[in-house]
């Protein structure tokens, strides 16, 4: 594949190395030929209004005008993700003593989870750069949305995932079809064997390896729809959950572009980070005031956020920092209790990943690091459906009881 063959990509102009600067031609690019930092997409959003989004259909592609996508990107096969509810939890804010909530619920996504919002836009853009196969190395949700997305498209799919990986994960990918492997190992191992795959295997675009810049641009489509339905204005403070960051740095890139393109108001917010105590290597960095985030080797049941190195820790204590915010963890048995909140107060079960978040949450406002009169949202990142085992212990019947009404009075239930 050329790298510099000419590209529909829409809006974006170039890669550009987030360390030194240097600037590429788009193409199947990830990491700095001079200094291997990290590429990131650049943009020309000339033209980009309100209005303009506000016509463009209820998915993720009303922002086409800001993701690196070709321009006629509703018109190929893709699952269509996004536009997701922002749910106001008065219930839960009443019970935490918060006086404005909102909860951020990706699990109305296509595979239940805002992971088939950066494989949406992964597709188009490998599509776009002549990959035939779509491929990751994953710890659950990706594997699941990018058997789906590729299943939709017509493509074959190559999903790589720990051996250990919870049984609904992997029976939620195999349904789909294509090529889906377990492997011995953790995380971090399964995404050193996708590295080695992706420089073999030419034609396959393993979405959060070789073509990860345009992956990651998805999640800035959390922002986008936070900020559209808040009524285009920024929260006060928002609640993130770190798996690799970055969710949490598109985030807040898409609250500079909207500042940027005059979209909302330039105001302050505030960035929190989470993550399970089991694996919280960017937390531990961001306590002891490091600027490099030291490896982990993950022990916890949020598994979606299992990523002992994760790529983009430097780039969350940056952002987290520049925004007055923290990063806080939290132990399993309080990621249990959060997932049960949650679903008690506002009827949303969440998966473990938006246990640590809300946890999180709660651990920074009972620290007074959260401003309980600042409008706050937190990120749900999936659906609980996916990890039941972490919340079979403690979801049981009130009682089981004969078919009787004598039965039942003597339960006690009335």
């Amino acid at each position: 594949m050329s790298q510099t063959a000419a590209r529909n990509l829409g809006p974006a102009t170039a890669l550009t190395c987030r360390e030194c600067g240097q600037s590429y031609d788009l193409g199947p690019r990830y990491a700095c030929e001079l200094c291997f930092g990290p590429l990131e997409v650049s943009y020309d959003h000339t033209g980009v209004t309100r209005e303009r989004i506000e016509s463009g259909p209820r998915n993720i592609w009303r922002y086409r005008g800001l993701l690196p996508v070709p321009s006629n990107v509703i018109d190929t096969p893709n699952t269509e993700p996004g536009f997701t509810r922002l749910v106001r939890a008065d219930n839960l804010a009443e019970s935490l003593g918060l006086r404005s909530l909102w909860v951020k619920d990706d699990s109305g996504n296509p595979t239940h989870s805002f992971k088939d919002r950066v494989v949406a836009v992964a597709l188009a853009a490998a599509r776009e750069l002549g990959f035939k196969v779509l491929a990751c190395p994953s710890t659950g949700n990706l594997a699941n949305a990018v058997a789906a997305a590729a299943a939709r498209a017509g493509i074959r799919s190559a999903v790589f995932v720990p051996s250990d990986l919870e049984s609904q994960k992997i029976i939620t990918t195999a349904v789909y079809g294509g090529t889906f492997v377990t492997v011995d190992g953790n995380y971090d191992d399964v995404n050193r064997l996708a590295s080695e795959l992706a420089g073999e295997q030419e034609d396959w675009a393993f979405v959060n390896v070789n073509v990860r810049p345009y992956y990651a641009e998805g999640s800035k489509t959390i922002g986008y729809e936070i900020a559209e339905q808040l009524g285009w204005r920024l929260p006060d403070q928002i609640v993130i959950p770190i798996a690799s960051g970055s969710q949490l740095t598109k985030i807040d890139k898409a609250f500079q572009e909207f500042i940027k393109l005059g979209l909302v108001e330039d105001r302050p917010y505030k960035i929190f980070g989470a993550q399970a105590t089991g694996c919280s290597p960017v937390s531990a960095a961001f306590k002891a005031g490091h600027d490099v985030v030291q490896p982990v080797k993950p022990s916890t049941i949020a598994k979606s956020l299992a990523i002992g190195n994760p790529a983009d820790g430097p780039y969350v204590l940056d952002a987290v920092r520049r925004t007055g915010g923290a990063v806080e963890d939290v132990s399993d048995e309080e990621v249990v209790d959060s997932i049960g909140l949650l679903a008690r107060t506002e009827g949303i079960f969440g998966e473990t990943a938006g246990g640590v978040t809300l946890g999180a949450l709660r651990k920074l406002l009972s620290a007074g690091v959260l401003d309980p009169d600042a409008e706050t949202v937190f990120i749900n990142s999936g659906d609980g459906l996916k990890t039941l085992d972490a919340v079979a212990p403690v979801a049981k019947p009130s009682a089981n009881i004969a078919p009787t009404l004598e039965a039942f009075r003597k339960a006690g239930l009335a």
